[in-house]
């Protein structure tokens, strides 16, 4: 179950814009972002003066799309593939692939407040679907499935914290306290549009 382990705001300058990968510090003055600008990793930091080629813009769109949902490249070509299958837009597809994963499904729905906390919560066994524990966190939810918090859990500060904020879910799942549902897929309007998976389809027909 590999992952990306380093510091997360590196990833972010990147890419050259917050990807929002440290929850609530992202919207606090201390994000790298707003106190530097998108200035790229690195001993110098400077930013390329050519032109991007198209390879480049694709590229950079795919990373970023990784990034944001923390999947590795052999994953993230696997979930490429099962989309290219689907009789629908394989773009959309792919989104709803990424979207469905149990670690994503738990940020979701507002039980923490990056994706990265609703992963340690999945691995050290504090999610279950259908009453089971899972800890698996590329575990894909399908529509009708429960997702809820172990007893325990909702005693973690990190928990304690998001469960507060009283954040709404989108609207293609529904909760209630520690309980969460996926109603149905989401579609297109309803996942992030920041996304231009349209590059992404073009870097692996290349």
């Amino acid at each position: 179950m590999a992952h990306y382990v380093g510091a997360k705001c590196r990833l972010c300058r990147r890419e050259g814009e917050k990807l929002y990968l440290k929850g609530a510090r992202c919207y606090t003055p201390k994000c790298p972002i707003d106190k530097r600008g998108a200035q790229p990793p690195g001993q110098h930091g400077k930013k390329m003066s050519r032109r991007p080629s198209s390879y480049g813009i694709q590229l950079r769109e795919k990373q970023k799309v990784k990034r944001v949902y923390s999947v590795l490249e052999k994953q993230f070509r696997r979930y490429y593939k099962e989309a290219m299958k689907s009789p629908q837009n394989t773009g959309e597809r792919l989104l709803q692939i990424l979207e469905s994963r149990l670690d994503n499904i738990v940020f979701r729905l507002g039980f923490t407040q990056s994706r990265s906390l609703a992963r340690q919560l999945v691995t050290h066994g504090h999610i279950q679907v259908d009453g089971k524990k899972v800890d698996i966190p590329s575990y894909l939810v399908k529509p009708e499935q429960i997702i809820s918090l172990s007893k325990k859990t909702p005693q973690i500060p990190s928990v304690k914290d998001a469960l507060e904020q009283k954040i709404t879910p989108p609207k293609w799942l529904s909760r209630k306290a520690i309980l969460g549902r996926m109603e149905r897929l989401p579609v297109r309007d309803e996942m992030n549009d920041g996304i231009k998976e349209s590059l992404i389809i073009e870097y692996y027909s290349r």
